[in-house]
C-alpha cells in the first residue's frame, strides 16, 4: 500500500528533527543544528522525488513530466497567440465534422432496431435487373407459394403501401399513407404498442371489423399524443375503421406512413386482382428466421423456391427481365438508400481532417525550425531525444485538445444539419442526437493529430548553437511542401466531386422537360372517399363536373385531370408494362416492347404543353362502351411503325394483369416525348388512356398565364363545394415539383461544395503560409540575388512559379489518387460514377487559380526585399 503525501512529509521532519536533536545534545546551537541537519540529509525535493521512485511506476514519472512539459508549453503557446488560434480553429473544423457525420453515421447504420430479436428478422424482395427495377415486390399468389414451399422462415408479414382519404379525429378530410397488413406483420416483426393494441390474428379475414394502428410519429405530431384517440372511429375511403393502438417509436419500413390497418379496410385487397392476378405485385414482404435456422440457409431454400415457382409459371416472369430474388437482413435493408451517400460524407470529411492535419504539420514545422536554438540548447544541456520529443507532444497535446474540445462543441450543431440532410434518405436520421460517440471521436482524432504532430518537427542537434539564424534545411523543405501538396491533392478530390454535382445538378435544372413548367398547377385529388371502383360512373362524373366549373373560374386557361404528376409520382405505377402493335413483329427471341401506361383527359395536353403530332385529342366521347383508343407518344410511333404512321393501328397489353384476352386499342393520335419519370428528359415509349374509358385519376392539372398559386384557394373551394369529403392536398407548379424533386441533388452539391470551399480555404492558407516562410527563410538569398543585379520581378516570378508547381504537383498527386479511389469506389456502390471532364478542368482551374493569389503575398515581400538588410540579417 502506497504512503499518502502528508505520511512522507512527517517522516521526513522528523528525520530532521532526530538529527537536530542529536547535534544539540552534543552542545551545537540550535540555528547552527539545525542547518548541519539540512546539509547532511540533502536537497528535500530530489530525496521526495526519490521516494516518489520507489512508491511509483515509471509511467508516473512520465506521465508527470508530461504534465509539466505541457504546462510549459500551454505559455508558450500563449505567446504565439495567433499560431496557436489558426491551429486550434482548423483542428476544431476537421474534428467536429469527423464527429458529428461520424454520429449521424452510426445512428443510420450501425444503432440496432427496436424490433423484439433483430437479428432474426430478414427482408425478401423480388428484383428485375432487366427493367432496372430493383424491388419488384410481390403479388398475392406468390406469397402463398412462397409460404407454402419454404419451412426454413419460422413466420411471414406482409405489408402493403396505401393511400387513403381519411375523415375523422378532429381534421379536414385528407390524404394519408397507410400499410394494408396481415395479423401476423406486427408479431414477425416483433413490435409492441406504447397505448392500446396491436393488430393480431383475430383482425384477419374479410368478415373483421375495420381496425388501424397508429404510427407513434403521427400521434405525437399530428394528434399531440392524445391518448383518447384509443376507440375512435376513422373512415378510411368507403370503410370505417376504430383506432386500437398507438405503435412504439420504431424505423417505418418500407415507408412512412401515418397509420397501418387491416386487410379488410383496403376494398382492392379483397378484390379478384388482389388476390388471385399474379402479376399484381404490390406488397412487401418481411419474414423471421426458424430458430436455429442461419441467414444462409434460409436465402438458399427461398432462392430454390423461388425458382421452382418461376418454373411453374412462366407466363408471369419475363425471360428478358431476368426476375430474382434477394434476401438480406432487414437493417441492411433499411440503412441501404443512406449508406452510400453516409459513407461518402464520412469520406470526404476524413479528407478534410487531412488536409485539416496537413495545414497544422505545416505550422508545427515551420515553428519548429523557429524553435532550433532552443531545442538544441536544451539538446546541449542533456536532454535526450525522448525528452525532446515528449516536448513536443505536450506542446501537441495542448494545441489538439482545445482543437477536441472546440470541434465537440461544433459537433452539436453539425449533428443536426446532418442529421437533417441525411433524413432524405433516411428516416432514421431523424432520431439521430449528440451522445457519447462525439466524445470519444473527438478525443481519438485530437490524439492521433497530437502524436501526428509531435513527430513531424526534425530534432535539432547540441551543435545547432553555433549559428542561431533561420535556416530551412532541404529535410525541412521537403516536408514543407509535400503536406501542402497533400492539401492540394485532396482539395482537388472534393473541389472535383463537387464539380461533378454541380454540373450535374444545373443539367437537370436547365433541361427541356417537354412541360410548360411555370404555368401549370396540380393538385392531389384521390377519389377513394367516394368508394367507387375503376370506370364508375359516379367518378367520372366527379371529374367532369370539377373541370368544367374550374375553366369557368376567372384567370384559369385550361384545366384537365390525368393519374400522374410528372416526377412527383415517379415508380408508382411500377414498371414499362409489354405490348403489342399491328403490324409489328419482334424479331426472333425478341420480347414484346415496354411503356409507360398513364391516364388522361381531354385537353391534357394542351394544358401541361405537350404538342399534338398527329391525329387527334381525346374528346368526351371517348368513354365506356365506346370504341377503346390510346394516344401514343412520338417514340413508339417511331420506333414500331414505318415511317411513323401509327393512327389507326391497334395496340393491346400483353401482360398477364390485363387478362388471357386484351381489349384491342384504336390509336387515335401522336404526342411529342416528355419523360415522366425522369427530370433529365429522354425518349420514353408512352401510351395515354382517355380517363372516361377507364375512370381512374387522381391528379388535377390547371393552365393559369398569371401567378398559378394564386387559383389555389378557388380551386380547393370550388372542389369542395362538389364534394365535402374531398381532400385536395399538395397544390404545386410543374416547376416546384422539379425542385422538390431534385432537393436530393441541390442538398448533395451544396454540402459537398461547402466541404470543397473549406478544404480550397485550407489548402490556399497552407500554400501561402509555406511560400511566406520560405521567403523569410531566405532573406539573405534574395538579397544577394538583387545584389549581383536579378530583377525584382524576376524574384516574383521564381516565387510564383514555386507556389504553381506545387499547386501543379499536387493536382497531379489528386488525380491519380482520385481515379484510383474512384474506381474502387465504382466497385462497391453502383451509383458511384467518374467525374467527367469538366469538373476536372474546372477543379484544376480553380486550384491553380487559387495557388497563384496565394503566392502573390510572399512573391511580392521576395521582390521588395531591401539588399542591405537582407545582407546584414547574418
Amino acid at each position: 500500500m502506497r504512503p499518502d503525501e502528508r505520511e512522507l512529509d512527517d517522516e521526513i521532519r522528523g528525520h530532521l528533527a532526530l538529527s537536530v536533536k542529536e547535534r544539540i545534545e552534543r552542545g551545537e546551537d540550535p540555528e547552527s543544528a539545525r542547518l548541519a541537519a539540512l546539509r547532511e540529509f540533502g536537497y528535500v525535493p530530489a530525496i521526495r522525488a526519490s521516494m516518489h521512485r520507489v512508491w511509483y511506476s515509471r509511467w508516473y514519472d512520465a506521465v508527470e513530466a508530461l504534465g509539466h512539459d505541457m504546462r510549459i508549453g500551454l505559455r508558450s503557446l500563449l505567446r504565439a497567440k495567433g499560431m496557436a488560434a489558426t491551429v486550434v480553429l482548423t483542428l476544431a473544423l476537421g474534428i467536429g465534422a469527423n464527429a458529428a457525420i461520424f454520429s449521424v453515421v452510426r445512428g443510420v447504420l450501425l444503432r440496432p432496431l427496436v424490433n423484439r430479436d433483430e437479428d432474426r428478422l430478414i427482408y425478401i424482395r423480388q428484383s428485375a435487373p432487366g427493367l432496372g427495377v430493383e424491388n419488384m415486390k410481390f403479388s398475392v399468389p406468390e406469397i402463398n407459394d412462397i409460404e407454402s414451399r419454404v419451412t426454413s422462415i419460422g413466420a411471414f408479414g406482409d405489408f402493403s403501401t396505401v393511400e387513403f382519404t381519411m375523415i375523422g379525429l378532429g381534421s379536414e378530410p385528407r390524404i394519408v399513407r397507410a400499410g394494408v397488413v396481415g395479423g401476423s406483420y406486427f408479431d414477425v416483426m416483433g413490435l409492441r404498442p406504447v397505448l392500446g393494441r396491436l393488430l393480431n390474428a383475430q383482425d384477419d379475414g374479410p368478415k373483421a371489423a375495420g381496425a388501424a394502428v397508429l404510427t407513434y410519429r403521427f400521434w405525437t405530431t399530428s394528434l399531440n399524443g392524445d391518448p383518447g384517440v384509443i376507440g375512435k372511429t376513422i373512415r378510411l375511403g368507403p370503410r370505417t375503421a376504430t383506432v386500437v393502438g398507438v405503435l412504439e417509436p420504431s424505423v417505418p419500413y418500407p415507408a412512412e406512413t401515418e397509420l397501418i390497418a387491416n386487410v379488410v379496410t383496403s376494398p382492392h385487397h379483397l378484390g379478384a386482382t388482389m388476390v388471385t392476378n399474379r402479376a399484381h405485385r404490390m406488397t412487401d414482404l418481411f419474414g423471421r428466421l426458424a430458430p436455429g435456422v442461419s441467414l444462409d440457409a434460409a436465402r438458399a431454400e427461398l432462392t430454390a423456391s423461388h425458382a421452382a415457382m418461376m418454373r411453374a409459371h412462366p407466363e408471369a416472369y419475363s425471360a428478358s427481365a431476368n426476375v430474382q430474388l434477394r434476401t438480406t437482413p432487414l437493417r441492411d435493408q433499411i440503412a441501404a438508400p443512406a449508406r452510400t451517400i453516409l459513407l461518402v460524407l464520412l469520406a470526404a470529411a476524413g479528407v478534410v481532417f487531412i488536409i485539416a492535419c496537413s495545414n497544422v504539420a505545416n505550422l508545427i514545422l515551420a515553428r519548429s525550425v523557429r524553435r532550433e536554438g532552443e531545442l538544441a540548447v536544451r539538446a546541449a544541456l542533456g536532454a535526450g531525444t525522448g525528452a525532446l520529443r515528449r516536448t513536443l507532444l505536450a506542446e501537441s497535446l495542448v494545441l489538439c485538445g482545445a482543437g477536441a474540445v472546440l470541434g465537440v462543441l461544433l459537433a452539436r450543431p453539425f449533428v443536426g444539419v446532418v442529421a437533417g440532410y441525411a433524413a432524405r434518405f433516411s428516416v432514421r436520421a431523424l432520431d439521430v442526437t449528440v451522445d457519447s460517440s462525439v466524445l470519444w471521436v473527438g478525443a481519438g482524432l485530437a490524439m492521433a493529430a497530437a502524436v501526428l504532430l509531435a513527430f513531424v518537427p526534425r530534432l535539432p542537434s547540441p551543435q545547432g548553437l553555433a549559428n542561431g539564424s533561420l535556416r530551412i534545411t532541404p529535410g525541412t523543405n521537403r516536408r514543407l511542401r509535400v503536406f501542402a501538396m497533400t492539401q492540394i491533392a485532396c482539395s482537388f478530390v472534393l473541389l472535383a466531386g463537387a464539380g461533378m454535382l454541380l454540373a450535374t445538378l444545373v443539367a437537370l435544372q436547365t433541361a427541356n422537360t417537354g412541360y410548360d413548367m411555370r404555368n401549370v398547377l396540380v393538385f392531389d385529388i384521390p377519389t377513394s372517399a367516394t368508394g367507387a371502383g375503376i370506370g364508375d360512373a359516379k367518378v367520372i362524373d366527379f371529374y367532369q363536373e370539377s373541370t368544367r366549373r374550374i375553366a369557368e373560374l376567372p384567370g384559369v386557361d385550361g384545366v384537365s385531370v390525368g393519374g400522374f404528376v410528372p416526377w412527383r409520382d415517379a415508380g408508382s405505377f411500377g414498371p414499362a408494362v409489354p405490348f403489342r402493335v399491328e403490324g409489328y413483329t419482334p424479331a426472333n427471341g425478341e420480347e414484346n416492347p415496354r411503356a409507360r401506361f398513364r391516364i388522361v383527359a381531354p385537353r391534357f395536353f394542351a394544358v401541361v404543353g405537350i404538342p399534338m403530332l398527329a391525329g387527334r385529342d381525346f374528346a368526351d366521347e371517348d368513354r365506356s362502351g365506346t370504341e377503346p383508343v390510346v394516344i401514343v407518344s412520338q417514340s413508339v410511333a417511331q420506333r414500331l411503325f414505318p415511317n411513323g404512321e401509327a393512327l389507326n393501328r391497334k395496340m393491346w397489353w400483353t401482360d398477364p394483369y390485363f387478362g388471357s384476352k386484351p381489349l384491342p386499342r384504336r390509336i387515335v393520335g401522336v404526342v411529342a416525348d416528355a419523360d415522366d419519370e425522369n427530370v433529365g428528359r429522354g425518349p420514353a415509349l408512352t401510351i395515354y388512356h382517355p380517363v372516361r374509358q377507364l375512370g381512374v385519376a387522381g391528379r388535377l392539372f390547371v393552365h393559369a398565364p398569371g401567378d398559378p398559386y394564386a387559383l389555389v384557394p378557388a380551386v380547393t373551394r370550388t372542389i369542395r363545394e362538389i364534394s365535402a369529403d374531398q381532400p385536395v392536398e399538395r397544390p404545386a407548379t410543374l416547376e416546384d415539383v422539379r425542385a422538390e424533386v431534385l432537393s436530393p441533388d441541390r442538398l448533395n452539391a451544396f454540402v459537398f461544395s461547402g466541404f470543397a470551399g473549406i478544404a480550397l480555404l485550407i489548402a490556399v492558407v497552407g500554400v501561402a503560409g509555406v511560400l511566406a516562410f520560405s521567403v523569410s527563410a531566405r532573406t539573405r538569398e534574395f538579397g544577394i540575388r538583387l545584389a549581383v543585379g536579378s530583377a525584382p520581378r524576376h524574384l516574383l516570378a521564381r516565387v510564383l512559379s514555386e507556389g504553381v508547381l506545387i499547386a501543379a504537383a499536387g493536382i497531379a498527386a489528386g488525380a491519380a489518387g482520385g481515379y484510383a479511389l474512384a474506381r474502387v469506389a465504382m466497385r462497391v456502390f453502383a451509383t458511384v460514377q467518374m467525374p467527367g471532364a469538366l469538373p476536372v478542368l474546372g477543379a484544376t482551374a480553380v486550384l491553380m487559380a487559387a495557388a497563384a493569389v496565394a503566392s502573390l503575398t510572399p512573391a511580392a515581400r521576395a521582390s521588395r526585399v531591401d539588399v542591405l538588410q537582407a545582407l546584414r540579417s547574418e
